[in-house]
């Protein structure tokens, strides 16, 4: 583990402060307010005194190890952990020993901060994972430097969500949840936390903005605050006026691990769910739903292709076999409009919705099919039962071969699959449609990322036996006047809708 470990995640840290040497990096988020918007306060004052005796500082240690040899040489001086001079020391031998002679440093312990706050008086405690994560001991410190060794009860690595039990005589002062959904960009916030190791610090801002990806996890849906988070704020809470938890700090975008004003919080909505599911469920483990589909987000030149009225919804690439969406009806090439009555407004909102639909519910689901609105019954599956059958690939089955010959079109040359074509592209026995064996520069399948070795299996959601079938589909769609069509593309086992312009020569 190097010393100063920093998690970055396309300019996103992740910010577990470190105390001594090693730092873990831990962020703050966003806390949105109440839908009725507050008026600045003259002072948090108040609220502040009344929030911080829930808000907790998390201290972890982890004993370091260096690789193999005697751990106590005597031959290497001895210097604080962490001190410049023993690293100095340890690159000086490393360049200038032979590997069997080098001296080994000692074990030693690392000691990393970070916060959390709690959410029942028998002494629950929540804070990210990632504070917690690999750490030999945990220390909770209360807000009266009362200091309590704590278990892990669960944790859900997908939301970067942890449940720690400490022991106490007494009940312990907890907070509650808000609802995060109606929260209101311009909000004020509050976020109270460890930075730095500096015990109780409380900050201020507001929401900057809702439902933020930063490629962290599959569920994904940050609030945003301009309020001031540092290294050691992770897994604290973000209040709103009312003094409700309607955020866990998690994350910062930092060029330089300090705080710029772009801190982001996992949303109460998402957390309040996840910590009651780990704290009561018997196995402690978060349950969540299946679909049993692969999604795409829709362009505006997919929209157009479908004669959606504009880009919304998820797209389904493809369906799970014996899964819940295929049970249902659902098709490849359909979108998601709605599930359980919530509006999909794009790609990334539906698995957050699926997940938190209770395992075994039945919910209408409502589809865009062949240019017209459908609704379909869905019995939400379990997550957990798509693993095995995700990672199950059906045994080949012998196809009918796909005529030959060649067609040139819309800057691709495509042909029948032949036997030659499989074994030169490792098609697999099943593969059916056409595939792409030349694309020509700057042509509009150069411009979608089209490559040789590409299968064509649908044009316009109709199935493509020949290149002659695709040829007539895209002639078809030009005098419909359409500007783009839609293609369902196999590239390496990999399923994926693309709309292709027709419009250009």
């Amino acid at each position: 583990m190097p010393s100063c470990p920093t998690i970055r995640l396309r300019g996103i840290l992740r910010c577990t402060a470190i105390a001594v040497f090693v730092c873990a990096f831990t962020i703050a988020g966003i806390v949105p307010a109440p839908s009725s918007a507050h008026p600045a306060p003259d002072s948090f004052a108040d609220l502040a005194a009344k929030l911080l005796p829930s808000v907790v500082n998390i201290s972890t240690t982890q004993t370091l190890k260096t690789a193999g040899g005697d751990q106590s040489s005597p031959d290497l001086p001895q210097f604080p952990p962490g001190s410049p001079f023993e690293e100095f020391f340890h690159d000086f031998l490393e360049r200038n020993l032979p590997k069997g002679e080098r001296p080994e440093l000692a074990p030693r312990k690392a000691t990393s901060l970070g916060s959390g706050f709690i959410v029942d008086p028998a002494g629950y405690i929540v804070t990210n994972n990632h504070v917690i994560a690999d750490a030999d001991e945990i220390t909770v410190i209360l807000h009266d430097n009362t200091n309590l060794k704590a278990k892990v009860v669960a944790r859900d690595t997908k939301t970067d969500i942890a449940l720690l039990k400490v022991h106490t005589n007494k009940p312990l002062p907890a907070i509650n949840w808000g609802d995060s959904d109606t929260a209101c960009v311009g909000d004020w916030v509050l976020a109270i936390g460890n930075p730095f190791g500096l015990g109780g610090s409380v900050t201020a801002g507001i929401i900057s903005a809702r439902q933020r990806d930063i490629n962290s996890g599959p569920y994904d849906d940050f609030l945003q605050t301009d309020a001031p988070i540092n290294r050691g704020n992770s897994g604290g809470p973000m209040f709103n006026m009312d003094g409700q938890v309607i955020g866990i700090n998690t994350a910062i975008y930092s060029p330089s691990g300090g705080s710029i004003g772009i801190g982001f919080a996992i949303p109460s909505a998402l957390a309040k769910e996840v910590v009651a599911e780990l704290k009561n469920e018997p196995d402690h483990v978060v349950h969540r739903g299946w679909l049993g589909v692969r999604i795409q987000a829709v362009t505006d030149e997919i929209a157009e292709s479908l004669g959606l009225d504009r880009a919304r919804g998820a797209l389904v690439a493809s369906v799970s076999d014996h899964g819940p969406a295929q049970a249902a009806g659902i098709q490849a090439g359909d979108v998601i409009l709605d599930f359980d009555g919530k509006d999909v407004s794009d790609m990334r909102r539906l698995p957050r919705l699926v997940a938190e639909t209770p395992v075994n519910k039945t919910v209408p689901v409502k589809l865009w099919r062949k240019r017209a609105e459908t609704t379909v019954q869905v019995k939400v599956g379990r997550l957990e039962d798509s693993d095995e059958r995700a990672n199950a690939k059906p045994a080949p089955k012998k196809t009918a071969q796909s005529p030959a010959g060649l067609v040139k079109i819309l800057g691709m040359t495509v042909s029948g699959i032949t036997p030659e074509l499989r074994d030169k592209y490792s098609l697999g026995d099943d593969a059916k449609g056409v595939v792409i064996v030349e694309v020509a520069n700057n042509s509009a399948a150069a411009e979608k990322g089209f490559h040789p070795g590409d299968v064509i299996i649908e044009a316009a959601q109709e199935e493509v036996k020949s290149p002659e079938d695709l040829a007539t589909r895209i002639d078809a769609a030009k005098k419909a006047g359409r500007k783009s069509i839609l293609l369902l593309v196999q590239r390496q086992g990999d399923l994926r809708f693309v709309a292709l312009r027709v419009d250009q020569s």
